[in-house]
């Protein structure tokens, strides 16, 4: 028989140290043996993920979806981006889970069970848009550091919770509020419990609108674990950043909320326009709001192929952060001429809103289907990449696929 080998010390308090706590047993563990803790797991069966959305980063997960897999009206789970700044929780006390809402601008500090928030306040259900803010940050030049998004970090969900509104106004509060905080239960990668992986908010504008939520359903079920399960914030048309998840504590404040990822560059653009590479103070950068007007094709694929003479159906969708998109255009001479598309309602405010049109061409040969889109204050997409800015933030820049007609 040959003689086992175990680890050795070295390499256990490494291996420890990666793990974030003693391996109590590490001496009897084969010198070749990785523990489960460090093998990868599979995202797309640990998130219930289509095995064609793309995986960015595994420390924290963020794995977007490709153009053609949002066709759907309604995005499913399977289809939705999930971006993390820290751990996802680990244990989930659903029974004995609480919000509690604290602050300088409170009247009082309340603390709601979950079935107290779903037996006290009213049910509303909302379609909502939620892009983050590093959508399409893969295209900026000098590259920009962070995820690499290319289109799929946007959905629309139909969300059902409870008013963020109806809940602050049985808490009571004071007047000279500005701002909400929210605070949550995942994990910081250093796993140091003193600090917060993210905790961003709104003005009390966006806190007190009908459509934001303090959600607990996602698309008529359970909101699953890697997008804020039991409880979380939804806040659409605003970055995603700011529908946090695993929603534990509100802080409404007298301040524009300072934490982790309020202040710097995060989350924030240049107040005025800059030259690429250009460094920017802290003080001259401005925090992202509503999300700009932009649009998407979701059929057919990029790279379609189609028989010469026959019309090609395009569709795709439209949004516009706080605003509604007010007209939908294609081109496929690359800009020089436009063309109306149909463009539907949206279903509730903040939903995106879905557009199609037949495209007829002219010759056999190669082409380009661009989007365009535009709001209600006649604001249109830039054909090409927006202002650079340091963190990536904001490409809305028209969407194209690429035919081939034969």
């Amino acid at each position: 028989m040959q003689r086992r080998k175990f680890i050795g010390r070295a390499a256990l308090a490494s291996l420890a140290g990666i793990i974030g706590a003693d391996i109590v047993y590490g001496s009897k563990m084969a010198e070749n043996y990785v523990p489960l803790a460090l093998q990868d797991p599979d995202p797309f069966k640990l998130f219930n993920k289509d095995k064609e959305m793309v995986v960015l980063n595994d420390k924290p997960w963020n794995m977007e979806a490709q153009a053609h897999l949002l066709d759907d009206k309604v995005t499913p789970n399977k289809y939705i981006f999930v971006r993390n700044n820290g751990l996802i929780p680990e244990e989930i006390d659903v029974k004995n889970w609480t919000l509690t809402i604290d602050g300088e601008s409170v009247k009082q500090k309340k603390t709601y069970t979950l079935e107290e928030l779903k037996s006290k306040f009213k049910h509303h259900t909302y379609q909502l848009t939620l892009e983050c803010g590093g959508n399409g940050r893969s295209e900026f030049d000098p590259p920009a550091k962070g995820n690499q998004w290319t289109v799929g970090a946007v959905y629309c969900a139909s969300w059902t919770g409870v008013r963020l509104r109806d809940v602050l106004e049985d808490v009571g509060i004071k007047d000279d509020a500005v701002y909400f905080g929210y605070h949550a239960a995942d994990i910081h990668l250093s796993r140091d419990p003193g600090k917060e992986p993210i905790s961003r908010g709104a003005p009390m504008a966006k806190a007190m609108q009908d459509e934001t939520l303090l959600a607990f359903k996602m698309n008529g079920e359970d909101i699953p674990l890697a997008h804020g399960y039991p409880l979380r914030v939804i806040a659409g048309g605003w970055p995603a950043s700011v529908s946090g998840k695993w929603l534990q504590r509100i802080s409404i404040r007298n301040i524009v909320h300072d934490g982790t990822k309020m202040t710097g560059t995060a989350y924030r653009v240049p107040c005025k326009p800059v030259a690429p590479g250009e460094k920017v103070a802290d003080e001259d950068m401005c925090i992202i709001e509503s999300m700009p007007v932009k649009s998407l094709i979701t059929y057919p694929k990029s790279g379609a192929t189609i028989p010469e003479g026959k019309k090609l159906t395009v569709r795709g969708h439209a949004w516009a952060g706080e605003l509604e998109v007010a007209k939908m255009e294609y081109s496929i001479d690359f800009g020089s001429t436009w063309k109306p598309c149909k463009l539907e309602k949206p279903a509730n405010r903040l939903a995106w809103q879905h557009f199609s049109a037949q495209v007829e061409f002219p010759q056999q040969g190669y082409y380009e289907v661009w989007a365009r889109a535009t709001d209600s204050n006649g604001f249109s997409q830039p054909m090409l990449l927006p202002g650079w800015n340091p963190k990536g933030y904001l490409n809305n820049a028209c969407h194209r696929i690429a035919v081939k007609v034969a």
